[in-house]
């Protein structure tokens, strides 16, 4: 009856969608120092096929850059992921995005949170690849391997569970 001593058991795995159609790889095939040795957090990305982003997992909008290359969402858990739209498209200052989330909304795995213009991106001479990083890897057990394959957003790629 009284479940004082018992600890609270949290969700053990939390599936993360892919956040737009085209083809998964590793974060280790990233063509970044950055990601592709997880400086930043272990995740995964995607060399998409069309420019619509979808929100991987569902939570709270936590950070938006201004330039619009960049999103975080942070889960119940208290995990912080983070989407970033191509590599050093920060220099592009923002013209290849549009985005239809603010800072504090609340989003929900699945839900498009804008686009990326892939053609602006390449005919700058950027690599549009979309990279998902778990930033906060302290409250991690462990991440599933990624395989290359073709995928549709919406798509579960990657299992994490919770330490």
């Amino acid at each position: 009856m009284f479940n004082f001593f018992k600890k609270h058991k949290k969700e053990e795995e939390l599936n993360v969608q892919a956040v737009v159609d085209g083809n998964v790889m590793p974060i280790t095939a990233v063509k970044d120092d950055v990601f592709s040795t997880k400086m930043l957090g272990d995740g995964f990305a995607i060399k998409p096929s069309n420019g619509q982003i979808f929100a991987p997992v569902a939570g709270e909008i936590s950070t938006l850059f201004p330039t619009k290359h960049a999103i975080g969402i942070k889960t119940n858990e208290g995990l912080e992921v983070l989407i970033h739209l191509g590599l050093d498209t920060v220099e592009l200052k923002g013209m290849p995005f549009s985005v239809l989330i603010e800072q504090g909304d609340q989003v929900k795995a699945g839900q498009q949170l804008g686009t990326m213009d892939l053609k602006k991106i390449s005919d700058q001479g950027y690599d549009d690849t979309c990279i998902v990083v778990y930033t906060n890897m302290d409250l991690l057990k462990s991440v599933s391997p990624i395989e290359g394959q073709a995928v549709q957003h919406g798509q579960v790629v990657q299992s994490i569970q919770f330490q």
